[in-house]
């Protein structure tokens, strides 16, 4: 099976401080990845890392049987929705279209225009096509933007958090559409989250991690209550928590 993405031995230092500290993993293409861990775990880290916007990295990451530098595989990035800007005076359409043109276009073609409003038809928002971004309630806008990540048709897609700050209606939309792309087009998918019930149930790989890698495997075998032990409890100190996930694994 083609390898999408292999890390070999990342490790991210800053300051004397391990951000990172021996990650190993790879994905075949058209997995569905999970990132899951406590606040300051890395996770965001990582994520930008593999994106190429932190350089401060020891180890081997490769897209496709290519180190990171020379990949030319197309990679879309929907950050956390808490960064997203909605003050530009732009309307989603605009917003979407520029994922396709990579830059502001005034002068926008039938057959581009068409793509981006399918796209939005698709993610259940293209009744937001002509309002403005400040008029978009925060699953709206959220889709927009991931809109404007899969009107490019890329090859790997990564997801900060896409779920978090909306609604939970919003949220099971969100994650329902991650996973139909995910079927549909065999893109490869990595998502940060925090809702161990949502990476359960929609992705097919997870990464535990608090700063270390704390498990790497099938999703269903990674929840067990000693990993999450290992991944959010203090080390010698779990106090004896249970986590509960018979009801997470069995529903």
């Amino acid at each position: 099976m083609e390898s999408a993405i292999k890390v070999s031995s990342l490790s991210v230092n800053a300051n004397k401080f391990t951000l990172l500290d021996n990650i190993n993993f790879e994905l075949p293409k058209g997995a569905y990845m999970a990132i899951v861990g406590p606040n300051g775990s890395g996770k965001t880290t990582l994520l930008k890392t593999l994106l190429g916007l932190n350089k401060n990295y020891s180890g081997e990451i490769e897209f496709f049987a290519q180190t990171i530098n020379k990949n030319k595989s197309k990679i879309a990035y929907v950050p956390q929705i808490k960064t997203l800007d909605r003050t530009f005076p732009a309307i989603a359409l605009e917003l979407v279209l520029s994922g396709l043109k990579k830059s502001w276009s005034f002068i926008v073609g039938k057959e581009d225009r068409l793509k981006a409003y399918n796209i939005m038809e698709k993610l259940s928002i293209s009744h937001v096509a002509n309002r403005q971004l400040n008029e978009l309630s925060g699953g709206e806008l959220q889709r927009v933007y991931l809109a404007r990540c899969l009107i490019t048709n890329p090859s790997i897609l990564m997801l900060d958090e896409p779920a978090t700050g909306i609604d939970l209606v919003c949220e099971k939309s969100v994650n329902n559409i991650i996973s139909e792309y995910n079927r549909d087009f065999n893109t490869t998918i990595i998502m940060v989250t925090h809702d161990w019930s949502a990476a359960y149930h929609h992705t097919n790989y997870t990464l535990l991690l608090n700063k270390k890698q704390v498990f790497f495997g099938e999703s269903h075998k990674a929840f067990t209550d000693i990993n999450l032990q290992n991944t959010f409890s203090h080390i010698g100190h779990d106090h004896g928590i249970s986590f509960g996930l018979k009801d997470i694994v069995n529903a």
